[in-house]
């Protein structure tokens, strides 16, 4: 197990359980995602929760403006204990970490699809049902991209499978071939 994990895991699994005695796991991975969001908008942020210039009770001051009224009460103890055992800095990586443990607790697949452009109704329905054969369970937590440097087509990341069934793709594949061959 990375190190990182090392200090992510029993964070994200203690709050996991906490959530699921208290019925609010869904609520708790919805705000997870929000504020992990907002932790990497703003870099500010986490670099001053980072910062050992600041205190620890500053931190908590800060956080519990900051997230008061937005988290539930057992997501605000994870913040301020973070911030009292000067783990706050690496609160991005316990969201990230709970997300992956509530994911493999309910078997969801982390699905990422770029495509070149919108993708219609039809087009997005037909390829998630050709995504759910891949990852092997019909729940998928689905971002959706738009990349035009991919000029045409689309590339899946499902775990660690990436299938690549961009334009752009295919001339890179191409011109690794044309070396080759040279």
């Amino acid at each position: 197990m990375p190190l990182l994990n090392t200090i992510t895991t029993p964070y994200a699994e203690a709050f996991l359980q906490v959530s699921a005695s208290l019925k609010e796991v869904d609520k708790v991975v919805d705000q997870a995602k929000d504020i992990l969001a907002l932790w990497k908008e703003c870099p500010e942020l986490s670099e001053a929760m980072s910062s050992p210039v600041l205190e620890v009770e500053a931190k908590k001051a800060a956080l519990e403006k900051l997230f008061g009224k937005q988290v539930t009460p057992s997501f605000l103890n994870l913040l301020k204990l973070l911030a009292d055992r000067q783990r706050i800095g690496f609160l991005d990586s316990v969201l990230e970490r709970l997300l992956e443990l509530y994911r493999e607790q309910r078997n969801i697949a982390l699905v990422t699809i770029t495509s070149a452009s919108d993708l219609n109704d039809e087009q997005e329905s037909e390829l998630l049902k050709k995504v759910q054969t891949v990852a092997g369970t019909e729940n998928l937590e689905v971002n959706l991209l738009v990349d035009p440097e991919l000029i045409g087509g689309f590339v899946v990341n499902v775990g660690s499978k990436v299938i690549d069934a961009s334009l752009a793709g295919q001339i890179r594949r191409l011109g690794l071939a044309l070396a080759k061959v040279t």
